[in-house]
Formats: structure tokens, C-alpha cells, sequence
């Protein structure tokens, strides 16, 4: 189940983010004001750190994105250039060398030679996609980067596998505001086939994420994590 988050005024109300080993992460982009007896933070946003920066640089400081934003055409414009570009490379690219360069083009930064994504590939934003060095990413995986993806050196991510790096409040008046939240995979990690990671998750290093697994908290390195949601089932 996804992490939800509540606006409420000019606080954020989010539940506790919790590792799957127990241990509270706090995020560094808020304020902690208070704590409720339910076990819920509430954080107060720091938007005067974010008032005078672009659209871009807003989503990657984690600032909640609205449709009624001055700048939300000039992320409509990245949306759509993706969307097109990405349909291009799933109808056009014959071989793993193809699928790298045209990749490198939708996310802006060249993709090493010792990294190979299998086709098709999916993204609906591409800009915030970070992707070190001898990585494979196996067909029909889904990255939704506008809260940032972060893959380092040695992953390995199985077929099917979604990474959503964007949520929503609960709140209905405000459903259609986007909620960054940055997931990273670390180093010599594996995703297993069909896995969904969540906002705001980190996978540890040499951590495995099971098949099918939904992992809404951060792994801890060295470990299994199995099930839905997903749970610590070995160490390794």
C-alpha cells in the first residue's frame, strides 16, 4: 500500500517512515512540529527555501506540484517530449545499443555502454532518471521519475518491475496535486520480476526485493524483502 499524504493548511501529514527493519527515517525537507499520540508527524513545509526557484528545481527539493503552478506548461511540454520520444525508441530500437542512446536522449545525461535496458522501456518523465554503471533493467519496466530515480552501479531489475516515484494526497479536493518523493536503489541490488517500489523508498545494498513484492518502507541492506507489503525474510 502506497505511503498516503494529507494536506492540512500549511502542514504535511504523512505517516511515520518507518525502514522494514524499524527504524524511523525523518525526511530532511520539513520541519517536525509536532508529534500526534496516533503516530503520525506533521511536518511544516519549507516553502520559503523553494519561492524563487524554476518548476524543475522545485520537484527535485520534494515542493508539491498543482496544476493551477505559473510554470506546470513547462512541465506539460517534458511530459509530452517524453511521451513521444518514448514511443519512438519502443517502435524503433533493434538492438540494446539503441535503446541506450535513444534513452540518453530522453533523460538528458548518457547512459554508460556496460548499462543495457531491454525493450520496451517505460517513462513519463525521464529527466530525473539516474543510472550508474553495469546496470540491466529487463522488458517492460515502468519508471515514473518525477520525484527522481536514482540507480546505482550493479543493479539488476527483473522484467515488469514498476518504480513510482510521485503520490497523492487523500484529501479529494486536492487529489490531482503530485507528491514527489525520490526513490534510490543501491549498489548491487535486485529487483524481482513484477516488484512495485514506492515513493520515497531506498532498497539497501545487496539487498534482494522478491518477485511480486510491494515495498512501501526502505530495505535494509543485506537482506530479502518478500510479500505485500513487503517484509524482511532473510539477511544475508
Amino acid at each position: 500500500m502506497c505511503l498516503p499524504t494529507v494536506l492540512i493548511r500549511s502542514y504535511e501529514l504523512r505517516p511515520n517512515k518507518r525502514s522494514l527493519d524499524g527504524h524511523i527515517r525523518v525526511s530532511n525537507r520539513y520541519n517536525l512540529a509536532r508529534t500526534w499520540p496516533s503516530g503520525l508527524l506533521i511536518y511544516q513545509k519549507m516553502t520559503d527555501q523553494t519561492a524563487n526557484t524554476d518548476i524543475f528545481q522545485r520537484l527535485q527539493a520534494g515542493e508539491l506540484l498543482r496544476k493551477d503552478d505559473p510554470e506546470y506548461a513547462r512541465f506539460g511540454e517534458v511530459v509530452s517530449r517524453t511521451i513521444r520520444l518514448c514511443v519512438e525508441m519502443n517502435a524503433t530500437a533493434t538492438s540494446v545499443d539503441q535503446v541506450r542512446n535513444q534513452l540518453s536522449t530522453i533523460i538528458g545525461n548518457p547512459i554508460d555502454e556496460s548499462t543495457a535496458i531491454f525493450p520496451p522501456f517505460y517513462t513519463n518523465f525521464g529527466r530525473s532518471i539516474r543510472l550508474g554503471n553495469n546496470i540491466f533493467i529487463n522488458h517492460a519496466c515502468s519508471f515514473l521519475d518525477i520525484g527522481g530515480i536514482t540507480i546505482e552501479d550493479d543493479v539488476q531489475i527483473g522484467p515488469r518491475v514498476n518504480l513510482t516515484s510521485e503520490n497523492h494526497p487523500l484529501d479529494p479536493t486536492d487529489r490531482t496535486t503530485l507528491i514527489p518523493r525520490p526513490i534510490v536503489i543501491r549498489r548491487n541490488a535486485w529487483i524481482g520480476a513484477g516488484a512495485t517500489i514506492l515513493p520515497g523508498v531506498t532498497i539497501g545494498e545487496n539487498s534482494v526485493v522478491a518477485a511480486g513484492a510491494v515495498v512501501s518502507r526502505d530495505v535494509p541492506p543485506n537482506t530479502v524483502v518478500a510479500g505485500v507489503p513487503a517484509k524482511v525474510v532473510k539477511s544475508l
